[in-house]
């Protein structure tokens, strides 16, 4: 496949902000993301690019969130660091739950960019977090401390090997994707989720054991297409008993397909007019 005919998705980046203590790059805010879904994006032959923040104390040169919004096809959020909780209204419970501010303002102003392109949205673990607070949802700042009785979603020790199983809602876009399917189970990489969710979406599971939101959709199919889930398809391993992550790849890049043969179609239309 040639690389102009190749699908363009654009990767939000993780921050690793300046730290004079660090033994590399000291003072250095660094920009990076996590390989396995980057070769999980590219697994279906699209292109992945890694979206840099354009703003900060370096910033040089015109560059915009929509020039890449308008340049590329599709874009994915990944996961990270905590939520700002003032993102959605509160103080932090705990200092150590205060999150990114500056990457919350840098996801937000990336989905903003893309949805006003008209260009779909998919959101991993803390991506499904910024989606939800950036369309007025809420989230837990930490799970086990606020629900009680959960299940703790998130152990430091056995990282991607932490799992449970959830619910799909029947009659979802998500259970179509896996027609007969009722209950799954998934990696656990966690400790916030969503409390409130934004009127903008519909939940299409939920954990097993406490009821957490585990994957989300845009109700508006009129709309640009935007959905999340809350485990980390990309850990997935063929052969493993966890949800297989092809169906979920797949729905999203029909839905970048589709988006990007509209978007053809009517600069086809503009010029004949």
């Amino acid at each position: 496949m040639i690389a102009a005919s190749r699908l363009k998705i654009g990767l939000s980046a993780c921050f690793s902000h300046a730290d004079p203590t660090r033994s590399f790059f000291t003072g250095k805010t660094l920009q990076y993301v996590e390989q396995s879904i980057a070769h999980w994006l590219m697994s279906s032959g699209a292109m992945v690019v890694m979206v840099p923040c354009p703003t900060g104390s370096t910033q040089r040169g015109d560059v915009t969130y929509e020039h890449y919004a308008q340049w590329l096809d599709g874009l994915v959020l990944h996961g990270g660091a905590d939520v700002w909780p003032g993102s959605y209204g509160e103080e932090p419970l705990e200092e150590k739950w205060s999150g990114d501010r500056v990457r919350d303002e840098y996801d937000k102003a990336l989905v903003a960019a893309f949805e006003k392109a008209g260009k779909p949205v998919f959101g991993v673990c803390r991506g499904l977090q910024l989606l939800n607070v950036a369309f007025g949802g809420t989230l837990y700042q930490d799970i086990n401390t606020q629900v009680p009785e959960s299940f703790v979603h998130r152990d430091a020790v056995t990282y991607d090997q932490n799992f449970h199983s959830v619910n799909i809602v029947q009659g979802s876009r998500l259970s179509a994707m896996y027609p007969g399917v009722e209950r799954v189970r998934v990696n656990s990489i966690h400790h916030q989720g969503i409390k409130d969710l934004s009127p903008e979406f519909e939940a299409e599971a939920f954990s097993v054991d406490d009821g957490i939101v585990e994957a989300i959709r845009r109700k508006d199919k009129s709309k640009s297409y935007i959905a999340a889930t809350q485990w980390h398809p990309e850990f997935h391993k063929p052969g493993s008993d966890t949800i297989d992550d092809a169906a979920v790849l797949d729905d999203f890049l029909t839905a970048v397909a589709a988006a990007k043969h509209k978007e053809h179609k009517d600069k086809e239309k503009a010029k004949q007019a």
